[in-house]
């Protein structure tokens, strides 16, 4: 007698709400508040360009958190808008989300590594992103918990050094210098880079069946931890620009570390090692994002079935996670950091929209999906040429995979 077909396992429910708030921190708390104040403030011309273009980027990330938030309340499985999409459009919607998370994602995995080899190990940075991705990889496959764990205190870690920095910039002396002027487009691609600083509040969704309570739970640790990165972003935006001001920071490579010098030289050193922990508080959390939207689509056959393997004893997607890792590692040997940003931020805004189209269809006369659809669309054809062409090229890549795993399913 055949016997009888083993259920698939699932992932156990381990997150409360503290757990689930800290992920989402340090998945946003990390590299963008380090890196991305630069390009950004170049593309908007102008100080008051780049709070604006905050402001979008924060308007935008808020529009995609709510709808997240409540599609991962009904629909509470690991892998995020690739679930949502799926189930709620189309699966060639669900397909082009999972595609564009893993896609970029594993890009901004990789440039979050290599920014971590070059803060603490300028000499040999990729052998320390080599090394950190293999050690992180070990803590994901150890279980969420300890992931929840150690976001906590990567985050708590980030938001003292950035206070103290803030401290030491509201108590220095002020050499701000201007730039031209506000570029109008161009605070639009300025809110595209700053979007990249805010992408992680997703992180929360994509480990969604893995939540306690996921429909009380999801709506209100994203709001939650998009709120405190919003302030503590904006708080950090107000002394830069006072401290050294628009032109300045245009042309800074570490701008938290320029600031630093000139309020309080004893903190570069502080900011250099507050940085690195940020950033790998990032590439912790994104490797196991990664790792969740890969284990759903291969439980879609959209990916190979042997990626939906759950450890037993762990409760964690193991083989999604190595195969993550190891793509990661890939990149690190290879990646050319110039662009990856931008890259990234278009395929996540991508994303994010087909998470809102989802989120239209619960109700629609509600403004902020529809809102947040066309934020991310009109901010994506803002980034740079580069980023966008290869971004298409992607998803027309994509678009080929998605049609080859079509013909299997029909076939079958």
């Amino acid at each position: 007698m055949p016997a009888p077909p083993r259920e698939r396992p699932n992932l156990e429910r381990r997150l409360g709400l503290p757990s689930a708030i800290a992920i989402g921190l340090a998945s946003m708390l990390g590299a963008g508040v380090f890196a991305v104040w630069a390009p950004a403030a170049l593309a908007a011309g102008s100080g008051p360009g780049l709070l604006a273009a905050l402001a979008i980027a924060g308007f935008i990330a808020y529009c995609n958190a709510r709808s997240s938030a409540r599609l991962a309340a009904l629909h509470p499985q690991a892998g995020g808008a690739y679930v949502y999409g799926t189930r709620r459009l189309h699966p060639a919607a669900g397909f082009t989300a999972g595609w564009a998370f893993l896609v970029g994602k594993t890009a901004s995995a990789a440039a979050m590594a290599l920014t971590l080899g070059a803060y603490l190990l300028p000499e040999h940075p990729r052998a320390l992103a080599a090394a950190a991705v293999v050690a992180f990889c070990a803590i994901n496959l150890l279980g969420v918990k300890r992931t929840a764990l150690a976001s906590a205190v990567f985050a708590a870690t980030t938001l003292a050094v950035l206070a103290a920095v803030v401290i030491a910039g509201t108590t220095g002396p002020v050499a701000a210098q201007p730039l031209d002027g506000t570029h109008p487009w161009g605070v639009f691609t300025a809110a595209g880079f700053l979007f990249f600083a805010f992408a992680g509040y997703a992180r929360i969704a994509t480990l969604g069946e893995e939540v306690k309570q996921p429909e009380r739970t999801i709506p209100r640790a994203v709001p939650i931890a998009l709120g405190i990165t919003f302030a503590v972003y904006l708080l950090v935006a107000l002394t830069v620009l006072n401290v050294l001001g628009a032109g300045t920071l245009a042309a800074s490579t570490a701008p938290l570390a320029d600031l630093a010098g000139a309020s309080a030289p004893a903190l570069k050193p502080v900011v250099a090692i507050g940085a690195g922990i940020a950033v790998a508080g990032v590439l912790l959390s994104l490797l196991a994002g990664i790792g969740r939207t890969a284990l759903a689509m291969a439980r879609d056959r959209r990916l190979p079935g042997g990626l939906a393997a759950v450890s037993e004893r762990f409760g964690v997607p193991w083989a999604a996670e190595l195969a993550a890792s190891g793509l990661v590692l890939i990149l690190v040997s290879t990646l050319d950091l110039a662009g990856a940003i931008g890259f990234s931020s278009f395929c996540v805004l991508i994303y994010y929209g087909v998470a809102n189209a989802a989120a239209v269809t619960l109700d629609r006369r509600a403004p902020l999906p529809w809102l947040g659809l066309a934020g991310c669309l009109l901010v994506a054809a803002s980034l740079p040429l580069s980023a966008v062409l290869g971004g298409l090229a992607v998803f027309a890549a994509g678009a080929g995979w998605y049609a080859v795993t079509e013909r299997r399913a029909r076939a079958a």
